[in-house]
Order: C-alpha cells, then sequence, then structure tokens
C-alpha cells in the first residue's frame, strides 16, 4: 500500500510558523532579539495605559500584551505585526461592559474577558470561511473617524486623573465635560502639573531623541517629581503594585444570558480589531515588500483572543505603535513579538512592585500623547479635499463615536459606506461614443471629451458598470430616453449582470424590436453571455444580435438601419455610409450651394 504524503503547503497553511522558521538564522535572530527588547519596553507604559481605558486592572493590560500576542505571531501572515492592547478596542470593552459591571471588579473582567472569547470566535469563524477581502468593504474614513472620535474619548476620560476632580466613570462625553467645568474650582493643581511634566518631557524626548523610549522615561520622570513633591501630602493618586506573577489562568462565562448580552458588542470589536490587524500589517508591508494573507491574519487575530481570554488576556489587536517601532527597530521574523512578548513576561514577573510609585496623572499625560497621536491629521485633510461622501461617512462616524455607543458608531459608519458604495455602483457611467476621423481606424471616442458627429439611426454606448438589480432602473431610463431606434452596447465595462439586469434588457431588445430597431452588443464576456444563455433570455435578445467585435455590430447594424434616410444623411461616420449613394436633388442641392457660394 502506497503512503500519500500530504503536500508542505497544507502544513504551511495549518502551522504558517513553519514559512518564517527556516529564514532564521544568526543574523535574522540578533535582529529580532533587538528588536523584542526595544517592543518590551515600549508596551510597558502603553499596557498599563489601555488597561486603565478598559476599566481593567493595570496588569491586565500586560497580560494581553504576552500569550495574544505570541499566538498572533505564530498564526498569523505579517512578519512585523505586533498584537496587544489598543486604545480603540479598549474604550469598545470599556463602553460596552460599564452598564453590566463596576469597572475593575471581578465580575467587570470576567465579562471581559467573556467578550474577548467572543470576539476572537467572531473572527476565527471569519477566517475559516475565507472572508479575509471582507475588511475591503469596510470605507477607511470609518476607521479614521472612529479612531479619531476614540482617540477625544480616551483624552476626555482622563480629565479626572488630569484635574483630580471626582467624576464618575462611564459618563457620556458631553456630560464629562460637563462635571469638569461645576468641579473646575476643585481641581488639584499638583496633579496638572505632573500631567503636564510627564507630556513636555515625552514630546521633548521624542523631538530631539527619538530613539529613546520617550514614553517610559517620561514617566519616570513623572515618578521622580512626584517623589520629590510628596504624593500623600498633595493627594496625588498612584496606581499601585502589579502582582508579580505571569498571566493567571482565566476562564471566560459561558452563560446563555452573558453571551446574549455581550454579542453585538463582540460583533464589534472583531470586526474593528481586523480591521486595525490587517490595515497596520498591509502598511508595514508597502515598505517590507511583504505579501499579507488577509484570511491567514483573520486566523491570527481570532485564535490570539479566543486562547488569550484563557490566559488574563482582554481584546487585542495590531499595535500600530509597537508594530512601527519593531519594523524601525530592525525585526526580520515575527520572533521579534514572540521575544518582546516573552522578556515583558520577565519584566512583570522582576520589576513588578516598581509600579506601585507611578502617579496616575502621568498615566493621563501619556493617554494624552497616545490620544494625539491616533487622529490621522494628514489623512483627515486629504478626506475633505477630495471627497465629501467619505468626508461625509468620516464625520458621521467620528460624530456618531462621541455621542452614540461604541459599538453602534462602528456600524452606522459601516452601514453609510455601504449605502454611498450602492448609490454609486447603482448608477453606472453610460459614455456616448462616436467614430473620431482625425484617428486611425476611426477609434470611437467619448462625444463629452470631444465633440463628434453621431449617427441619427445609430447609437453607441458603453456601459461601465455592473448591471445587478440595483443598477436596473437607472441603465433602462437611460436607454429608454435614447432617441434613435438601433442601439449598440459596448459591454466591455461591464464585469457583472446578474438575473434583473438580464430581463431588463431583454426587454429593452424586444421594445426596440418592435418599433422596428434593434439592440446590439458587442465585447460582450463570458460569465454575462452565460447568464443569457442559461437564463432564456438569449431567445428574446436574439444570438445574432451579439458579436466579438463592434465593428461587426457596426456592420449588423448598419444592415438594418433606413436606406432611405441614410441617403439623405450628410453625417456618414462609419465606412458603411459611403456604399449608400445619395439621392439626385440632395446632389443638385448641393451644386447649387457651391454655385452660390462661387
Amino acid at each position: 500500500m502506497t503512503i500519500q504524503r500530504t503536500k508542505p503547503h497544507v502544513w504551511f497553511a495549518l502551522f504558517p510558523f513553519l514559512s518564517w522558521l527556516t529564514r532564521l538564522n544568526r543574523t535574522t535572530v540578533q535582529a529580532d532579539m533587538m528588536a523584542g527588547l526595544t517592543g518590551a519596553i515600549i508596551v510597558l507604559p502603553q499596557g498599563v495605559a489601555y488597561a486603565m481605558i478598559a476599566g481593567m486592572p493595570p496588569e491586565y493590560g500586560l497580560y494581553a500584551a504576552i500569550i495574544p500576542s505570541i499566538i498572533a505571531a505564530l498564526f498569523g501572515s505579517s512578519w512585523h505585526l505586533i498584537s496587544g492592547p489598543a486604545a480603540a478596542l479598549s474604550i469598545v470593552v470599556f463602553s460596552s461592559i460599564s452598564p453590566l459591571a463596576e469597572a475593575g471588579s471581578a465580575e467587570f473582567i470576567q465579562l471581559a474577558l467573556t467578550l474577548t472569547f467572543l470576539a476572537g470566535l467572531f473572527q476565527l469563524a471569519l477566517g475559516l470561511v475565507r472572508m479575509g477581502t471582507l475588511v475591503n468593504f469596510i470605507s477607511h474614513s470609518v476607521v479614521i473617524g472612529f479612531t479619531a472620535g476614540a482617540a477625544i474619548l480616551i483624552a476626555t476620560s482622563q480629565l479626572k486623573n488630569i484635574f483630580g476632580v471626582p467624576i464618575p466613570a462611564g459618563e457620556s462625553f458631553l456630560h464629562t465635560w460637563l462635571v469638569l467645568v461645576q468641579e473646575f474650582a476643585h481641581s488639584n493643581p499638583y496633579s496638572v502639573f505632573i500631567t503636564l511634566i510627564t507630556i513636555v518631557t515625552a514630546l521633548a524626548l521624542k523631538r530631539w531623541w527619538p530613539k529613546l523610549p520617550s514614553m517610559l522615561l517620561a514617566m519616570i520622570v513623572g515618578c521622580v517629581v512626584t517623589y520629590g513633591l510628596g504624593a500623600d501630602a498633595h493627594n496625588i493618586a498612584l496606581i499601585g503594585s502589579i502582582p508579580s506573577h505571569l498571566p493567571p489562568l482565566s476562564i471566560p462565562s459561558f452563560s446563555f444570558t452573558t453571551i446574549r448580552e455581550l454579542a453585538p458588542s463582540a460583533l464589534a470589536i472583531g470586526l474593528l480589531g481586523l480591521v486595525e490587524a490587517v490595515s497596520i500589517a498591509r502598511s508595514v508591508a508597502l515598505y517590507s515588500n511583504q505579501r499579507i494573507d488577509g484570511n491567514q491574519e483573520f486566523i491570527g487575530q481570532g485564535l490570539s483572543n479566543v486562547i488569550g481570554a484563557f490566559f488574563s488576556g482582554y481584546a487585542s489587536s495590531g499595535s500600530f505603535t509597537r508594530t512601527g517601532v519593531n519594523y524601525s527597530a530592525g525585526a526580520k521574523t515575527p520572533l521579534a513579538a514572540i521575544i518582546a512578548s516573552l522578556l515583558l513576561a520577565v519584566i512583570i514577573v522582576l520589576f513588578a512592585p516598581l509600579t506601585a510609585y507611578i502617579p496616575i496623572p502621568s498615566m493621563a499625560g501619556i493617554l494624552c500623547i497616545v490620544s494625539y497621536n491616533l487622529i490621522d491629521f494628514h489623512h483627515i485633510k486629504a478626506i475633505a479635499k477630495a471627497s465629501r461622501s467619505e468626508l461625509a461617512i468620516l464625520s458621521v462616524t467620528f460624530l456618531a463615536t462621541l455621542f452614540l455607543e461604541l459599538e453602534f458608531a462602528i456600524y452606522s459608519g459601516v452601514m453609510l459606506s455601504l449605502i454611498i458604495y450602492l448609490n454609486r455602483t447603482s448608477k453606472p457611467n453610460i459614455v456616448a461614443l462616436a467614430p473620431d476621423p482625425t484617428v486611425i481606424r476611426h477609434r470611437l471616442t467619448n462625444v463629452v471629451r470631444k465633440p463628434l458627429l453621431e449617427c441619427p439611426q445609430l447609437k453607441i454606448i458603453r456601459i461601465d458598470g455592473s448591471l445587478f438589480f440595483g443598477a436596473v432602473n437607472y441603465v433602462q431610463k437611460r436607454l429608454q430616453e435614447i432617441n434613435e431606434p438601433h442601439v449598440l452596447i459596448i459591454c466591455s465595462g461591464i464585469n457583472f449582470i446578474d438575473v434583473a439586469g438580464a430581463e431588463m434588457l431583454a426587454h429593452e431588445a424586444m421594445r426596440r424590436r418592435e418599433l422596428g430597431g434593434g439592440l446590439y452588443f458587442s465585447n460582450l464576456k463570458a460569465r454575462a453571455y452565460e447568464i443569457f444563455e442559461r437564463g432564456g433570455y438569449l431567445t428574446h435578445i436574439g444570438a445574432d444580435m451579439i458579436f466579438e467585435v463592434k465593428t461587426e455590430a457596426i456592420k449588423a447594424a448598419f444592415a438594418n438601419v433606413e436606406k432611405t434616410q441614410c441617403a439623405r444623411c450628410q453625417i456618414r461616420i462609419f465606412e458603411e455610409c459611403h456604399t449608400v449613394p445619395r439621392v439626385a436633388y440632395m446632389i443638385r442641392e448641393e451644386t447649387a450651394k457651391r454655385c452660390g457660394m462661387a
């Protein structure tokens, strides 16, 4: 019996890390080691800050950067993408669970892990059914608008920590600012000072020493200043020490009630996480000349959240900051992400008690910087100049993020972008064409771009777009507005025709035949021809009305036009027109005109 061996590519599909393990050598491992060390340092302030945004204890932000990051590196397709806690996802986690449980409580943590597990299942399912192209249908403007709105919400949520005023957690955007105005007289100037010192230090380091970990060093400066002032003496809040142990095992809640309550938010988090991860991976791949497999990224992100939920990791996705630093630090393979996670685990075990001295106003300052960096001013300006519809999508998503539930903000932006897309595709471009006598072979040219004479009996048009049910009424109306009895449709721009489109064309062909004209087709693609044939529409349209090239279609149409009208026509734009002699009185009339002019 012959044993059939599995093809290597099957193993690479199941275990994608096998494809880059073979690329490891001394040079790549050294580069990944340095990049991993840099990444481990960078994630320390970010992880704690993002956990605060999510309403989780500080250590959970670091837990989310260990196991989930390793799983995403092993099962993703990007060489440089670093997964872990993200600002936008953190704020969605908080807004989704804060109405159900008190932030930081055991119930809140379990709900967050359940939410992560459900979001991971959704992501994994999309990856397994090969839906990696799904993110292409989410407008980039939606992501930019949501991220900008989330950035402002993040900064707003830190107002209580900056000014030291009591603002209840989970308040709306407007109510938070209203409470701040009311309580501003009771603000703590020392907290404000610590925040400003942290921000100024981070910006200065970023400006003059960009290679240094500016956020980490700025936080250390904030700790030193706080220690000098005296935290207890001036009521400066401290984070407190975090447990110095590895991520503990955890079990999400699988009750039907909990799953039903969290399912809509899990869908939003899963979708947003995939958009972020794939977008970041593709942006870095432009510089590394790598091809990203969207389906594999879906699987990697889904597994990272599903498995991470059992190791105290809340919702994670691609991190733009850490990914950019990873690439800039010289990472060659996903091993850099794995090394960063392992080094972070070592740091937690050895240095976790030092977080007891980190002032919360310093973390608030770091979050303000993170929030500002999340706003993509460059693309916002470009969108505002380039497209009103994209600007509308961005604005609606941005405002919905500020004033509505975050998951609804994502859905509203996606729905609006789909509506605008469908509106565009429902009105395909219909171009009128005519032969241009000034070019070789009298090529058909757009009469709008260049004014040309058109035949009074044969109208030539080209449809650029698919003929599906949403475009049927628009195209049918445009066809019925054409007064010429014969119409030739150049189908080179039609990629798809559905049943509704085929039926509309069949009715139009019969209508024109009854009026003494005809509907002709050229350059029809095989897929569209199959729809005509299988649906029985070919019998109504006529197989003899479909031609491979436009010259044959023009000859066939000319054979059916009214020749007496051709004899009186002075336009004569087709070669076939010269085969019809002009009537005698037309010749005498032209001769008389010439004599009069003479």
